[in-house]
């Protein structure tokens, strides 16, 4: 039987697919030539994101969508809102980037989680925001000495970041699993998918042209623009963002070369159990945390406003996922939270979708050509840092003031022997997990 999680003719039957409301209305583009001041190719967070920002400016916005709205990663992660790369912290940005660029991109992400929630309250989006902080717990003693290093360089930077002791974090998460770890409640957790149609409901009533079933065959320059190609469809644009990221060249040919070879796009499972009897919904992550601890094979969770664990994991080998995840993870969950030992536990949602990682794990932010953007390494920080990198990405391509920008532009980075890294990045989980237990 197919995957119906590969399948873009429809969305892959998760939580988030069940429980919200339908997209706006939207149709693949006409015949004939169209015109904008922006094209935006993807409508995942960064794509709705800065269609939302253009077009609230007073541009006209045109944005093309090979499937639907969400259908990519923004519609099939955990949904967590995070105002933190998972390793590149505040320093390392800024010793990557220098001083100037590298403290401006770190002042982006502190703030994307306030980003997110402020424009799901602003556009009253029924996304199921809930911005009570998000926590990470050392899952060994030895991982204490990361999370005070990071409240440090975020307090450093204005963040009020706070450092947790044991007995802390077993009262904030509803276990003693954890050694201690830290918090930032400015992050939070929501419905990725209602949110990024939310996005494009807004975007769409400020004026931003929307178009679903509308993979771009090519994309040219042609004098002072470019035109992007559908059939027998054209849009004429001064600036084009290509907001594909991970799912670049899926599952439509890639509007642009070399982008799908600078990334590595990781396959993440996403689990949901039953709604959890109230006192057992009381006694974890009482104060409804997002929760995703300091192990490489990450261990996170957090509730639905139904009361359903919203949890996953990753798998080296994807053969038969569905009963080895059941087992995997809910063996995983009653460790973390003893007390559902005893309960018949279901995962009755399990999905999967694909997030973009660089090597170094550090975004980055491409001029492919002049008036052609894009970025790329989310690292599983998406909801958050792509929602805000849209924005900031619309800014800069209708002004072209690249050095403006608080984004540190360059040109591609392609990984040399991608599709031999990509099969080793697979297996690399392996090693992950063996040092987890020991670091």
């Amino acid at each position: 039987m197919a995957d119906p999680n590969l399948d873009s003719d429809r969305f892959p039957p998760s939580l988030w697919a069940a429980t919200t409301a339908a997209a706006v209305s939207t149709a693949p583009l006409p015949p004939g030539m169209h015109f904008a001041d922006l094209l935006v190719i993807g409508a995942g967070f960064t794509g709705m994101s800065a269609a939302l920002r253009a077009a609230e400016r007073g541009s006209r916005v045109v944005v093309l969508e090979a499937a639907e709205i969400g259908w990519g990663a923004s519609g099939r992660n955990n949904g967590q809102v995070i105002p933190a790369m998972t390793r590149a912290d505040p320093d390392a940005i800024v010793a990557e980037y220098g001083v100037e660029k590298g403290e401006a991109l770190v002042s982006l992400i502190g703030e994307s989680a306030n980003t997110v929630f402020d424009l799901a309250r602003r556009h009253r989006m029924e996304c199921g925001a809930v911005q009570a902080g998000w926590i990470q717990p050392a899952h060994r003693a030895s991982r204490l000495g990361l999370a005070r290093s990071r409240v440090e360089q975020w307090r450093r930077r204005g963040v009020e970041a706070e450092l947790l002791g044991r007995d802390r974090t077993a009262e904030l998460t509803g276990s003693s699993f954890w050694y201690g770890g830290w918090q930032n409640m400015t992050g939070g957790h929501l419905n990725p998918l209602a949110f990024v149609r939310g996005l494009a409901r807004a975007a769409q009533d400020a004026g931003a042209c929307i178009h679903t079933r509308t993979p771009v065959s090519s994309l040219t320059r042609q004098g002072a623009h470019w035109v992007a190609a559908h059939g027998d469809a054209r849009v004429q644009a001064r600036r084009v963002l290509i907001a594909t990221h991970s799912y670049t060249g899926r599952p439509a040919r890639a509007p642009w070369p070399g982008i799908a070879d600078a990334l590595l796009p990781m396959r993440s499972y996403q689990m949901a159990t039953q709604p959890l009897p109230a006192h057992l919904r009381a006694s974890i992550l009482p104060h409804d945390h997002a929760m995703s601890d300091t192990q490489s094979d990450l261990h996170f969770a957090r509730f639905d406003r139904n009361g359903r664990l919203v949890t996953g994991g990753a798998l080296v080998v994807p053969f038969g996922y569905k009963d080895r995840l059941r087992r995997r993870i809910g063996a995983r969950v009653r460790r973390m939270f003893p007390q559902l030992d005893g309960l018949p536990l279901r995962f009755e949602y399990l999905w999967h979708g694909d997030f973009a990682v660089t090597p170094d794990r550090m975004p980055r932010f491409a001029k492919l050509d002049d008036g052609l953007y894009t970025w790329y390494g989310c690292n599983g920080r998406g909801v958050a840092l792509s929602t805000a990198v849209g924005a900031e990405l619309a800014d800069v391509a209708l002004s072209g003031d690249e050095r403006g920008s608080r984004l540190p532009f360059s040109t591609l980075r392609p990984i040399a022997a991608h599709a031999i890294v990509e099969r080793l990045a697979i297996g690399a989980m392996l090693y992950y997990r063996w040092k987890d237990r020991r670091d």
